[in-house]
């Protein structure tokens, strides 16, 4: 049996045909439902990139007890569980937070991997003279955006885009090996991730009228600019996954011409999507989990079942993925991964869970039932409540800020740690502090999906909320948080 994981990251599922979209030129997303199961309800669970990818080895939470960072010592990690018990695993990607200070523990639980440098301003190539760079509307790091600029002379085909040759890397993996059996391959594409940088016959797709400056890489920040302008960046977003689209082709066209569906799992996922305007906000992490964001595309292919060109509707999350993967390996998942398998799921639409967390470590704790998501925003002056649980003091994209280690302080351990006593740091979190203070909100997405008329109905809210405390306890949450949302623990 083998695994293709092909992922890709910051993709929306409401700018997919399989969930409705009619405007996005995607066939391949539209024949990949045709192949697999569709999920309608699966949700993150940790946000944003690196905790969603905690979630992908551990199949457990990662936003309740710390932000973003590194795999930690007692952590079960799926493709260091595969590695142990004979199954190999690959991983390629274009994804470069892999390699930075803070999260370089990942790659090394896979047998071998292979990267692709180049995106969001990766410090790739090396030009100490200032490049030329158009007028342009950028709201990031200006560090990063004048990498970028110097990165995008070396990108300037489809042939030298980064996910162009990270496909062709993975590619070049199952050509070698599909002969062989017990492999998991994890492809796995930066894009459609900000900035919406493609070759110009993916723009053309999308032809409109704009001549402001160049604008492709948005602020996570509220909205501002004119309509013209956020028109213009979902295109330049379409663009993006419409090439994204024609690389899923090559997978498919590879597994029909290999006949690599008889043996072969095949998962398409991402790790959260992104605001483009909707709500009035640019991207994520600071605002509210909306929809958008927090509501992601999956898709699975199942040999065993062979079902699909259906669409499921039970409750999933990424923290299924880990398990789903060891079960389909006949290997049994460590007692601490809460993630399901999903093959009973895939065949018989059976549920897993009754409802499912997901969340920012700092911000709002949500609870979703499928029907319902209820949003838990912190109380005020709640700040001083947050607390990073961990052995690998190490958070955000650089070295951790030396006044944050100066109060540590050894704490007992949690029931998932494994006997380990644990580092209680204060303070950080990877959402930006003070910004803007939020109420809790509670959403009827049955009738409601685009979360627009925010639900007043005690008798629901109190249920949510009863669901959200059961699932804070169940995943053995720092006593803080609790207070943090102005909550009793049961």
């Amino acid at each position: 049996m083998k695994t293709i994981m092909l992922m890709f990251d910051s993709l929306n599922r409401h700018m997919l045909p399989p969930y409705g979209c009619d405007w996005v030129h995607a066939p391949n997303f539209e024949r990949l439902a045709e192949r697999t199961v569709t999920f309608a309800k699966c949700f993150a669970g940790s946000l944003p990139c690196m905790p969603a990818r905690r979630e992908l080895h551990t199949g457990r939470y990662n936003f309740l007890h710390r932000s973003w960072g590194p795999l930690e010592p007692f952590d079960d990690s799926m493709p260091q569980i595969l590695k142990n018990n004979g199954v190999y695993s690959h991983l390629v990607t274009d994804h470069y937070h892999y390699w930075e200070d803070n999260s370089a523990t990942y790659h090394t639980k896979f047998n071998s991997w292979e990267s692709v440098r180049g995106q969001e301003g990766d410090a790739w190539k090396g030009q100490v003279r200032d490049p030329e760079i158009p007028e342009t509307l950028n709201n990031r790091n200006p560090e990063r955006c004048r990498q970028d600029w110097i990165n995008r002379k070396y990108m300037n085909t489809e042939e030298n885009h980064p996910m162009t040759n990270t496909i062709g890397l993975g590619l070049n993996f199952i050509e070698t090996n599909h002969k062989e059996d017990n492999w998991l391959l994890q492809m796995e594409c930066f894009s459609p991730h900000e900035p919406f940088f493609s070759p110009q016959k993916y723009k053309d797709l999308y032809p409109h009228d704009y001549d402001g400056p160049h604008f492709d890489w948005p602020g996570y920040k509220r909205v501002d600019e004119p309509e013209e302008m956020v028109n213009h960046i979902r295109y330049e977003y379409a663009a993006v996954v419409s090439m994204c689209d024609h690389n899923l082709g090559k997978v498919l066209d590879l597994m029909d011409e290999l006949n690599l569906w008889e043996d072969t799992m095949l998962i398409v996922n991402t790790d959260h999507g992104f605001l483009l305007g909707e709500h009035g906000w640019w991207a994520k992490n600071i605002m509210p989990q909306y929809n958008e964001i927090a509501q992601i595309p999956l898709f699975i292919w199942d040999p065993r079942s062979g079902k699909k060109g259906v669409t499921n509707e039970c409750l999933v999350q990424t923290i299924d993925i880990a398990p789903t993967i060891l079960e389909f390996f006949q290997l049994e998942a460590p007692e601490n991964m809460i993630g399901k398998p999903l093959k009973d799921t895939i065949a018989n639409n059976l549920e897993i869970r009754k409802a499912a967390l997901f969340g920012i470590h700092g911000g709002h704790i949500n609870c979703t039932d499928g029907h319902y998501v209820y949003m838990r925003a912190p109380v005020q002056e709640s700040e001083n409540l947050l607390y990073n649980y961990t052995l690998m003091p190490s958070f955000g994209f650089n070295f951790t800020p030396i006044e944050l280690l100066k109060e540590i302080e050894l704490v007992e351990p949690f029931n998932f740690t494994k006997g380990c006593s644990l580092l209680k740091i204060k303070g950080f979190s990877f959402i930006d502090k003070g910004k803007e203070s939020f109420a809790h909100l509670l959403f009827d997405i049955d009738n409601d999906p685009d979360q627009a008329n925010p639900l007043i109905n005690p008798e629901i809210e109190n249920k949510m909320q009863q669901q959200l405390i059961y699932l804070m306890n169940e995943h053995d949450t720092p006593i803080e948080q609790y207070e943090r949302l102005g909550l009793v623990r049961n």
